[in-house]
């Protein structure tokens, strides 16, 4: 992203956001039939499974080769459901992933009734090195509910906290931030027990918050929020991200020299409009290395 496009993004208001959305909308239903159909009905479903191997100096030896996946967005409710969450839950269960991590939006409104059978299927990942969650600003028209569903299927919620991960006798550090956007982030609280050589993963559902993160002892960070846009434009891009998912939008982004890498995964699901286009949506796979 150039600098014009972020400072032109960054004066839009949440107002203006959903504005565009819809007007972004209803310009894909002006596009013909076919086009219309594929971004409504076809690019949604086409889940993309990207691979990534990434290097970090701090990692130790004995938690080398141990693979991350990380699922974002799902936004269940809206045009995604029980079957669609078993399916994908199934999908990571192929990986065999060590740490499995949610970076926020589970549901885009309520929990509602299928809150049980939510549960139920997120409780079939059982990854050896653990589960981890945070909230995302669609979870807070119901946080105690979200929260209630993610612990019952035992996933450990990182709300301004972390946790200790033992592997071979050896540790790595798995922290997690609120919400940067309806909750109350607090950085120093979530890694008060980080000790100088831990090897640092944050979860922040908010990927704008690696500008904080990047000052603090973070190794990697994982988000999501911004969908990638959800409709992308040839030659122009993501035609428009929400508050604190504006500067990065999607993929992978080195900060602060080597410092810090950030990872923005474009989420499962979709929300205000039921649209993808040129962003499908993702499913990530990390294998960490020391190097």
């Amino acid at each position: 992203m150039d600098s014009n496009e972020s400072n032109r993004n960054k004066k839009l208001s949440r107002r203006s956001f959903l504005k565009t959305l819809t007007l972004t909308a209803a310009g894909l239903v002006a596009l013909p039939g076919a086009t219309y159909g594929y971004a409504r009905y076809a690019e949604p479903k086409w889940l993309e499974v990207t691979e990534y191997t990434l290097s970090f100096a701090r990692l130790p030896q004995q938690m080398d080769g141990i693979k991350v996946v990380q699922f974002s967005d799902v936004h269940l409710g809206f045009h995604f459901d029980t079957k669609d969450l078993s399916e994908l839950i199934e999908l990571i269960n192929r990986i065999q992933p060590d740490i499995v991590c949610f970076t926020g939006d589970l549901v885009d409104e309520t929990v509602g009734p299928d809150g049980f059978a939510y549960a139920r299927v997120l409780s079939e990942l059982r990854p050896p090195l653990g589960k981890y969650a945070v909230l995302g600003n669609h979870d807070f028209k119901e946080p105690w509910q979200v929260q209630a569903l993610l612990k019952n299927a035992a996933f450990e919620l990182l709300t301004n906290k972390m946790v200790r991960v033992q592997h071979q006798g050896s540790s790595m550090v798995m922290a997690g931030i609120d919400d940067q956007w309806k909750g109350n982030p607090d950085i120093n609280k979530a890694l008060a027990r980080v000790k100088p050589e831990d090897f640092v993963i944050l979860l922040s559902h908010c990927p704008d918050f690696a500008d904080i993160a990047v000052h603090y002892p973070v190794d990697f960070q994982l988000s999501g929020h911004s969908h990638g846009g959800q409709v992308r434009l040839p030659f122009y891009g993501h035609v428009m991200t929400p508050k604190f998912g504006r500067k990065y939008v999607l993929g992978h982004y080195v900060l602060g020299a080597g410092k810090l890498q950030l990872f923005v995964n474009r989420g499962i699901g979709v929300s205000t409009h039921p649209v993808r286009f040129l962003c499908r949506p993702e499913l990530t796979v990390f294998t960490l290395r020391k190097g």
